[in-house]
């Protein structure tokens, strides 16, 4: 217990943790009710769900390999707060359209691919601040409680969406989000700079070329390809839950909005029991990423053709854990092969890996659901994943040397 939580020794880290554990709940609201709220709107129409997709993760599509420079250009904690004010904005505008009752699918489109873009600079600067804020003895425990906290939250969040959904509707939900970036920026404010881990000293990188220079790092890096190769993979083609629980819920197994919360609580309760594990073992494995990524896409293909909702609900927890261990372990090996100069970018380039392909996942994943039900998406999404997960278990044993991470130097403290 005392190596799972080890981070949380450092004052900084306990006050974003806990802020984030708030704020991560109410995030999750939002997601189950916007996505709840597009099939009232259009009726149960699954491509719509795909559609809202595409929003999302589009700004990861365009503008996400520039995101990382953006992050090692300015300092991590400001560019945090700064989007965390912005998502309290765009909750405010959901909930504004919602409890006015003249929302159209299109206002929740433009205002998904609003945060979309909000996201692509704050997926990389939360990570580059839990650098600073733990250092790289730590990173890996601090990345998987990181991920420990966000699917606790999923299991918190969805139950509670599910129930205020049906009691008070969706505009409840968005308010409550708004409230709780409150707790974040809170403990943002209050952490001490003074005890951030220091940095290497390096020149601001220009946009282009600083996006050059960290794909060019990562073509050098064998395993690190192959890391990047399976996560376009799953992300692509298994990761599209905000896709087909909603679907699986309202269509297949023809329940209410408290089902569905249900079920993506179930999801996050293995995803959390997945982090946990990561969060233990202290270090990454790639034996243990692709074991998480089999258990992942396996337990995806086994889903396929069930219609019980208890049934659904065990394999999705297995599904969960999996997902974690496998992303958990990915992340880390990237983040700690990258040097301090790199960092921004690399995680950039991971999540652009991970997120990028988003608006053609949803898409893929909504036409499915479409034309074959939740049976089809899901028996596509187990097939291409455990191929792909195959081949790169296959080169990481073959082929690719371990990751070069380079040598830690002690540099000058840089001011916060």
């Amino acid at each position: 217990m005392r190596r799972t939580f080890s981070s949380l020794r450092y004052r900084n880290y306990r006050l974003f943790f806990f802020g984030q554990a708030i704020s991560q709940s109410g995030s999750w609201m939002q997601r189950i009710a916007l996505a709840w709220f597009v099939l009232q709107l259009t009726h149960g129409d699954s491509f719509a769900v795909g559609i809202m997709a595409v929003a999302q993760f589009l700004p990861f599509s365009l503008f996400g390999l520039f995101g990382g420079v953006i992050t090692d250009r300015m300092d991590a904690r400001r560019l945090v707060m700064g989007t965390q004010v912005s998502q309290l904005v765009t909750a405010v505008a959901l909930a504004w359209i919602a409890l006015g009752g003249f929302a159209q699918p299109w206002m929740l489109y433009a205002i998904a691919f609003v945060n979309g873009v909000i996201l692509v600079l704050d997926v990389p600067s939360r990570q580059q601040l839990t650098y600073r804020m733990v250092g790289r003895e730590a990173l890996p425990n601090a990345i998987a409680l990181n991920s420990s906290l966000f699917n606790a939250s999923r299991i918190f969040g969805p139950s509670l969406a599910g129930m205020i959904i049906g009691f008070a509707g969706v505009g409840v939900c968005f308010t409550v989000n708004a409230i709780s970036f409150l707790a974040v920026l809170l403990g943002l404010f209050a952490m001490r700079t003074s005890e951030f881990f220091p940095v290497e000293k390096f020149d601001r990188p220009a946009i282009l070329r600083g996006t050059r220079e960290g794909l060019s790092y990562v073509r050098k890096q064998p395993r690190m390809r192959i890391v990047l190769g399976l996560t376009l993979v799953l992300s692509t083609f298994c990761f599209n839950f905000n896709v087909t629980l909603p679907v699986l819920a309202y269509t297949t197994l023809h329940a209410h909005a408290f089902v569905f919360g249900i079920l993506s609580a179930v999801f996050g309760a293995g995803a959390l029991a997945g982090a946990l594990v990561a969060a233990s073992r202290g270090r990454a494995s790639a034996k243990v990423m692709i074991i998480g990524a089999l258990v992942f896409t396996s337990s995806e293909l086994l889903l396929a053709p069930l219609h019980g909702a208890v049934l659904v609900g065990t394999l999705l927890f297995f599904t969960g854990a999996g997902f974690t261990v496998w992303s958990a372990n990915s992340n880390t090996s990237m983040q700690l092969a990258a040097p301090d100069r790199l960092r921004g970018r690399i995680i950039g380039i991971y999540f652009y890996a991970f997120n990028g392909t988003g608006p053609l996942g949803g898409l893929l994943t909504g036409w499915l659901c479409a034309t074959g039900g939740t049976e089809a998406a899901f028996l596509v999404a187990g097939i291409i994943g455990l191929a792909g997960t195959g081949v790169a278990a296959q080169q990481l044993r073959s082929k690719a040397p371990s990751i070069t991470v380079p040598k830690l130097r002690v540099p000058e403290r840089t001011p916060a």
